[in-house]
């Protein structure tokens, strides 16, 4: 257990799983701390180094729909092994059983019996590492306890859903000095890299505004009854109206504007649309009498909020998971010189473009040949062949490795998940307090002052 006490790793475990229930119950942020800085348990993990791992040992729990890809990847990456699997649903911990049995791979340990089996994987001595990909309302225990059981965690987004329980993960990591990264994949994108770079080069010139947004039709998911995504996301549109699921978009912003390093969140102002087309889908696709007419659904099909960060920057976030239109992040960057938009891609620049600022340049391949990210000019063709979202999933997994094995700090730290992730309950108390603006935590205690960018690795 790492010098942890197992009885007290379990009462902690009991306790994670406690709070996050009554969370859960309040997540529309009533009796959530709102703002403000809290006193330190521990020591700062801003820029957090561990001691090189020569191997990392990787344990999953959850290995369904999203976390499937991370058995491929996880194979696929010199000095990752995985020895630990945790899944409550028994067709998807046999799956991974063959998987790695294809692999050659038969000295992996399964969990499975009970909601708390996940436990019995953290307890083992030959895990250094726990990928967290499981519904939501899991999120925060199962990393809080992964840290306590004196590994690091990496979680899917979000990494909590109230305020309480991001100050938690900041708390125990801080605590244990280790590792919580949310696994924000869109930061690993081509494009998203590109433009990072493109940013550090000054490009754009002074940054002034971004527009992020998770704008992606998933009626259909309602459809998923007894598993898979729809089976338990679908609950939260009838519990919680506001950004359900802000860092897709928010996350490569986010870096771009160094948040947490050199300015921060600050306050946050959030209005939805009404709530009709979850409703409509029901009555359309499913008898009268199915549970899904049976569910209010109260979340706006359209939530859009508004940022102001400390530096005095704007950033607009949307989200729309019900309408029909096409697929989009936003991904889009202004600076005092020009501007970078995503879904298409196109750019327009003062100084440094290929034409008029009036008219959107969209042809990339100029801008990938002067200005890709050092990262995928490495990297960017064994990502693309191993896949997962165009690759940024692998690329992800890789530079995580490679940051354990060679005593990096990891690109995104549990400060960055907690102010991206922040964002879903502040919505839902604006959005109910007609509006009015809700202010973000400081998760860094007052250090994203002094700490550094975000640097192009690679």
């Amino acid at each position: 257990m790492s010098g942890w006490d197992r009885r007290g790793f379990l009462k902690a475990s009991m306790a994670s799983v406690a709070s996050a229930a009554l969370a859960a119950c309040a997540q529309g942020g009533a009796t959530a701390p709102s703002a403000g800085t809290r006193k330190s348990v521990g020591k700062s993990v801003m820029g957090l180094v561990v001691p090189a791992m020569a191997e990392v040992r990787v344990g999953l729990i959850g290995v369904g729909e999203r976390g499937v890809g991370y058995i491929h990847h996880f194979n696929n990456i010199e000095g990752a092994r995985i020895t630990a699997i945790c899944d409550t649903d028994p067709q998807v911990l046999d799956r991974a059983r063959k998987i790695m049995a294809e692999q050659g791979d038969n000295q992996v340990a399964y969990f499975g019996q009970g909601e708390l089996a996940y436990r019995d994987l953290l307890a083992r001595e030959d895990v250094d590492i726990v990928v967290i990909s499981t519904p939501w309302e899991w999120h925060h225990p199962m990393a809080k306890d992964t840290m306590l059981a004196g590994k690091h965690a990496c979680v899917e987004v979000p990494m909590g859903l109230s305020l309480t329980e991001l100050w938690d993960l900041v708390d125990t990591a801080e605590l244990t000095q280790r590792n919580c990264m949310m696994l924000e994949n869109v930061c690993y994108g081509r494009d998203e890299l590109m433009v990072l770079n493109m940013v550090r080069q000054g490009v754009f010139g002074e940054l002034l505004h971004g527009e992020a947004a998770y704008i992606h039709e998933l009626r259909w998911q309602m459809k998923e009854m007894e598993r898979k995504t729809g089976s338990w996301r679908t609950k939260y549109h009838s519990q919680i109206n506001g950004n359900l699921y802000p860092t897709h978009g928010l996350g490569p912003v986010s870096q771009y504007m160094n948040i947490n390093r050199g300015d921060r969140f600050d306050y946050l102002s959030s209005m939805s649309s009404p709530a009709v087309g979850r409703a409509a889908y029901a009555k359309r696709e499913f008898a009268a009498d199915h549970p899904r007419n049976a569910m209010n659904y109260i979340c706006g099909d359209m939530n859009t909020s508004l940022i102001k960060t400390v530096r005095g920057r704007t950033i607009m976030v949307q989200h729309d998971t019900t309408t029909p239109r096409p697929y989009s992040r936003h991904n889009l960057i202004q600076g005092s010189n020009g501007v970078f938009a995503g879904f298409p891609n196109r750019i327009a620049l003062e100084n440094g473009g290929r034409g008029s600022y009036h008219d959107w340049d969209l042809d990339m391949e100029h801008w990938y040949g002067k200005y890709d990210h050092p990262l995928w000019l490495r990297m960017g063709a064994e990502a693309e062949k191993n896949g997962g979202h165009g690759g940024m999933d692998f690329l992800m997994c890789w530079r995580l490795i490679y940051c354990l094995r060679n005593a990096e700090p990891l690109d995104q730290d549990v400060y960055d998940g907690a102010a991206w992730s922040a964002v879903q309950p502040l919505s839902a108390m604006s959005v109910a307090d007609r509006g009015n603006s809700k202010d973000f935590p400081d998760f860094t205690r007052g250090l994203w002052q002094s700490a550094k960018p975000l640097g192009i690795v690679g």
